[in-house]
């Protein structure tokens, strides 16, 4: 079971990475324009992650034990909550939060790190 502690490490591990405290919760944004990219929650047991809003009702119909909205908080926003009790391990944790980082990287950052920037071929 991944914990509050794996994704500080994972999150942090990422280039231009940093946490910061914002509204009471451990964020992990980049350095150099402040876009967060995960956040934990209150409770550490779930964690918010950048996801393009069309993805989003397919991923939580797949799998709605690991992935879920917050009513009323993520409905207008890029935002997926993730049960961090469900994930696979630190693969499944460490894919999901490259991918959030991705998302919200500058170009000149996936640029710097083209190993990191496009997500593997099937």
């Amino acid at each position: 079971m991944a914990t509050a502690d794996d994704v500080r490490r994972i999150a942090l591990s990422l280039p231009g990475a940093l946490e910061k405290l914002a509204w009471g919760m451990p964020t992990f944004r980049l350095a150099d324009r402040g876009r967060v990219f995960a956040a934990l929650d209150e409770d550490d047991r779930s964690i918010g992650v950048k996801c393009p809003k069309d993805e989003r009702a397919e991923l939580i119909a797949a799998e709605p034990d690991k992935f879920f909205l917050r009513p009323g908080h993520d409905d207008n926003y890029a935002w997926l909550r993730v049960r961090l009790a469900a994930l696979d391990g630190d693969a499944e944790l460490y894919a999901i939060l490259l991918d959030s980082w991705r998302q919200a990287a500058p170009r000149t950052l996936l640029t710097a790190h083209p190993d990191l920037a496009t997500p593997p071929r099937p």
